[in-house]
């Protein structure tokens, strides 16, 4: 004969025959996981008549729990105790086609004003979530945000010079001088408008806010590639004229009796007709023009 006691309404815990002898042999097994041991009790008290003031009590259940397994007794019995609802698993993944469109419209670019694809501007057009559109562009290194520089040197005698230039660093002359040589016009001589006063325990240096200007200074620089030393001098103006002080500067501090290759770019002042004499009256020292482009190292290593 069933047992059963009338709980919430719609709610009805009926034990059949030999229910009750499984729920008691649940609770009394070491081996029953605790989850189906309060479950068991849940059930064998309320076909007693206890109520659910007096369960929650006794199990440490809340209501909402103490009614959920009750009703699931009543619906799947003691095997529906004994395992737990089956819930939703991970969402599918996204389908190669998909996949596919993002790539190529971000390879593509945007449609609209926009200069690069944004991962929600992506994920609007795409139709999936910003999330999905970041674990495609990680997945397949594609990063719209990013923009590398290059430049393509338009110099007909580039590959000549790179090979001139690149096998000085590489394999020098013997007994000769290799000097890279450079200049950086417009410096500015600034001063502060007062003395700074200087580091003391617990404190740092200080000098004002403001400055005032010297005017500006153009650096002439040799560097030896053998030994790291260096050939500079400061001047006011950065002419041809300048230059060749320079170079009567680098001759005078060099070995007379040795060859010197000089490294430079491709400026006018290297190439005005009194360089060129200059160099005709001063036969040891030779000229090595790097390509007209700025990144022309950068394209080499490429």
């Amino acid at each position: 004969m069933c047992e059963f006691v009338r709980m919430r309404k719609g709610i009805e815990v009926r034990l059949g025959p030999g229910d009750r002898e499984r729920l008691e042999a649940v609770i009394g097994s070491g081996n029953s996981p605790q989850k189906h041991v309060w479950r068991a009790r849940i059930v064998l008290l309320s076909a007693e008549g206890v109520g659910t003031m007096a369960i929650q009590r006794q199990t440490g259940k809340g209501k909402p729990t103490i009614w959920r397994w009750q009703a699931r007794f009543t619906a799947e019995g003691v095997d529906g105790l004994l395992h737990d609802a089956t819930r939703p698993g991970r969402k599918k993944p996204l389908p190669a086609a998909t996949i596919e469109q993002v790539v190529a419209m971000t390879l593509a670019g945007p449609a609209s004003e926009a200069t690069h694809w944004t991962g929600r501007a992506m994920a609007k057009a795409a139709g999936i979530s910003l999330c999905s559109v970041q674990r495609i562009w990680a997945a397949h290194g594609l990063q719209p945000h990013r923009v590398r520089t290059f430049k393509l040197s338009s110099d007909p005698k580039f590959a000549a010079k790179v090979q001139d230039v690149i096998g000085l660093y590489i394999n020098p002359p013997e007994h000769a001088l290799v000097l890279l040589v450079d200049e950086k016009s417009q410096i500015q001589a600034l001063d502060r408008t007062q003395p700074g006063l200087p580091m003391k325990r617990g404190r740092c240096g200080t000098m004002t806010h403001d400055y005032k200007r010297h005017g500006t200074t153009t650096l002439f620089a040799a560097l030896n590639l053998l030994d790291g030393q260096i050939i500079g001098q400061c001047m006011s103006r950065h002419r041809h004229q300048e230059f060749i002080r320079f170079l009567n500067t680098i001759n005078r501090q060099t070995p007379a009796e040795q060859d010197v290759h000089l490294i430079v770019e491709n400026y006018a002042t290297h190439t005005h007709p009194k360089v060129r004499a200059w160099l005709t009256r001063h036969e040891r020292f030779h000229f090595h023009f790097t390509p007209t482009s700025a990144s022309w190292l950068n394209a080499v290593l490429r």
